[in-house]
């Protein structure tokens, strides 16, 4: 019940609460971490200083790892410097592109926050069409999140904190909506992701870049996955990108847009496959 946006909306509209905060794992995913927790304070007597800052505490993959991946696919990237490659993510989805995004550690939880996202241009109110009917193949009623920078948050918002795991659904403010139409769902709200430069500073920077070629701080932020768990490891992403028709895929370093080609479509479908296994394999 704590990952329900809409009722946490109403705790801060409709009661004396002012403010809240839910963790991004609340939930079975979560016992683990809280576990750990409990047992270094209540059993070896810590005292308690840790901050649940961030979400990214999955495994992360090193730059052998998707370029051994990349080339196993048959696919030639670009390495670019941070700089480069979040103003190159910015512009293009400034120009209508769709990008697979994925980065570091993956998000413990169930909501994408910007290590394994798909991101598009929230100013482009059919872009939500074209993310279900290329990208996720889901039902058209499903709204997807507004990744915002957290000290612009309020300016589009009907709310005065942060939400960096998407708990959240507030009102989108009425002279906004117009400005952001993919990211207001029909009863006006948005769940929301506010994104901190000290927490993803990448992330942070492509959102940044954005606003400063758009006006707009906020861009669209949904799971990377089509019908299958998030993409975890480099493999699992190739594919999700090879078997859509996302126009970018961001690992790493590493940009890549070559997409299309038969040979790689089988590719897709063969690593589609072996992710498929190896998920079917770790639930047995």
């Amino acid at each position: 019940m704590a990952l329900n946006c809409v009722a946490n909306a109403r705790i801060l509209s409709d009661s004396d609460y002012k403010s809240i905060w839910v963790p991004p794992c609340a939930s079975d995913s979560g016992a683990p971490l809280g576990s750990a927790l409990w047992h270094y304070h209540q059993t070896l007597g810590h005292p308690r200083g840790f901050e649940l800052t961030h979400p990214f505490y999955g495994l992360a993959y090193s730059d052998s790892e998707i370029t051994s991946a990349l080339r196993h696919a048959g696919l030639t990237p670009q390495r670019m410097s941070e700089h480069n490659l979040v103003s190159r993510v910015a512009r293009d989805l400034a120009e209508g592109k769709i990008v697979g995004w994925f980065q570091g550690r993956f998000e413990m939880g169930p909501r994408a926050l910007g290590n394994r996202s798909i991101l598009a241009d929230a100013r482009n109110g059919a872009i939500r069409d074209q993310l279900n009917t290329r990208v996720k193949n889901r039902e058209a009623f499903r709204p997807f999140a507004p990744a915002v920078l957290v000290e612009r948050v309020s300016e589009f918002f009907e709310i005065n904190q942060s939400d960096p795991f998407m708990a959240i659904a507030p009102r989108v403010r009425a002279d906004k909506t117009h400005l952001i139409p993919a990211a207001v769902h029909v009863d006006g709200t948005a769940r929301i992701q506010t994104v901190d430069r000290a927490v993803n500073p990448r992330f942070y920077g492509v959102i940044e870049e954005f606003a400063k070629l758009t006006k707009i701080p906020v861009i669209l932020n949904t799971s990377f996955n089509q019908r299958e768990p998030m993409v975890a490891r480099p493999e699992d992403a190739i594919s999700c990108y090879l078997r859509t028709g996302m126009d970018v895929l961001v690992l790493g370093d590493f940009y890549i847009t070559d997409h299309g080609a038969s040979e790689r479509g089988r590719r897709g479908e063969l690593l589609s496959c072996v992710s498929n296994d190896l998920i079917a394999e770790a639930s047995a």
